[in-house]
């Protein structure tokens, strides 16, 4: 019975690793329309209109954000997710959401 159950338990593994896709494939697309929802829901209360309300000369806007280094979707969702300084940690959002966000910021940098 042990054998079986071994044999029953090896099949199930093998077949769960062969049906598992790589995690890059599981990544959409970054959507800068569920960025803008989310931005309204999380962000808006500290950055409204592209504004930083808790360190002024630090904006969401293309000229600031190219001046401090953070005009590129790795740099903002790497603080969008970790956090720096006064602003938290976003990471409850989950990777594609926060990759939605950095989008959203990106497409409207030069609007701001």
């Amino acid at each position: 019975m042990k054998k079986i159950l071994s044999i029953v338990l090896l099949a199930v593994a093998c077949f769960g690793l062969l049906m598992s896709r790589p995690a890059s494939a599981n990544v959409a697309s970054p959507d800068p329309a569920n960025g803008a929802k989310l931005f309204s829901a999380n962000c808006i209360a500290c950055h409204a209109g592209g504004n930083n309300l808790v360190i002024a000369p630090k904006t969401l806007k293309k000229a600031d954000l190219e001046k401090y280094g953070m005009f590129s979707a790795e740099a903002i969702i790497t603080q969008v997710t970790n956090g720096k300084g006064p602003m938290p940690s976003f990471r409850r959002l989950g990777a594609d959401n926060i990759a939605d966000v950095a989008a959203f910021v990106l497409a409207q940098a030069d609007k701001w």
